[in-house]
């Protein structure tokens, strides 16, 4: 059955794109863009167009139309774009909603992605029964990813990408979330940002593991009470998505499929990417032709 929609995480306070860096060759408009917009937000497209755009297309070139977007409670630049209503807004072919993700008081910064998801699934209960689909909005995945995702003949998937894949260095695969994956496809563990004793572990039994991008299909019913009753990581201080996705594959080991991937994703968290992420705008997209 067909994802009953997605959710995409758009209320994160950005703190690493923030961070005061001089990047050569990288209009000074666009890194001040980057100390108050989500990333997902920031106009690295062609004629200034946000990065979410492209996401939002490859959405509905997969066939997903029920978008949930979650913000942050001082951002106004998506509700600008895709529309001021808290739900129905009518973009394009796409029904977009959006969930505020707030800080707690005594914070600097909301409780983490599994927060994010659980403050998303609130505003949409009718999903409940269903399975729906959850990724960043820092990361642009290509319609196959996403048509994997909503067409998964499964309650619970997640893309699992190859490290050499992604061309991306290796460094900064080997801190992401690591997949273990049993011989019948389904997902056996997931270690979000291993240590390097961890990962040398890891691979050394599981040579082939793969890395999460935070795209996942998830069983609204499965995930729900993990969620909701899940702690704070003890050194990070945030509840994370795949250490929850970990918790439910650890719960029921037939809940997750794995579906293997390799192809790049591009990744605009740090201000150094900018630059990589619109030479890549530019080439695949570059005969689009948008409607908005």
């Amino acid at each position: 059955m067909k994802a009953a929609g997605i959710v995409i995480l758009a209320g994160g306070v950005s703190s690493r794109m923030r961070e005061a860096l001089a990047v050569p060759g990288v209009d000074e408009s666009l890194l001040r863009e980057a100390e108050d917009r989500p990333k997902g937000m920031l106009s690295v497209g062609e004629g200034r167009r946000p990065f979410l755009d492209y996401l939002l297309y490859n959405v509905r070139a997969a066939g997903i139309t029920d978008v949930v977007i979650v913000v942050g409670e001082q951002d106004r630049s998506v509700r600008e774009r895709y529309g001021a209503k808290d739900r129905d807004n009518h973009f394009h072919g796409l029904s977009i909603a959006y969930a505020v993700q707030r800080i707690p008081a005594g914070r600097t910064k909301p409780l983490g992605t599994a927060d994010a998801v659980l403050t998303a699934m609130r505003v949409k209960e009718d999903w409940h029964g269903r399975s729906f689909v959850v990724c960043n909005s820092d990361n642009l995945y290509s319609v196959a990813a996403l048509r994997a995702m909503d067409d998964a003949d499964t309650p619970g998937a997640l893309v699992e990408y190859d490290r050499a894949g992604l061309g991306l260095e290796r460094s900064r695969v080997d801190s992401y979330a690591t997949i273990v994956t049993g011989a019948d496809g389904h997902v056996k563990d997931i270690v979000e940002k291993p240590s390097t004793e961890e990962l040398a572990a890891l691979l050394r039994d599981h040579p082939g593991a793969g890395v999460s991008m935070n795209i996942y299909r998830l069983p609204y019913r499965g995930i729900e009470p993990i969620l909701g009753s899940m702690p704070l990581h003890p050194e990070r201080g945030e509840k994370e998505l795949p250490t929850a996705v970990g918790m439910l594959v650890r719960r029921d080991p037939q809940s997750v499929l794995s579906v293997p991937m390799s192809e790049p994703v591009p990744d605009l968290t740090r201000r150094t990417d900018i630059a990589a992420v619109q030479q890549y705008l530019m080439k695949v997209f570059a005969s689009v032709m948008w409607e908005w």
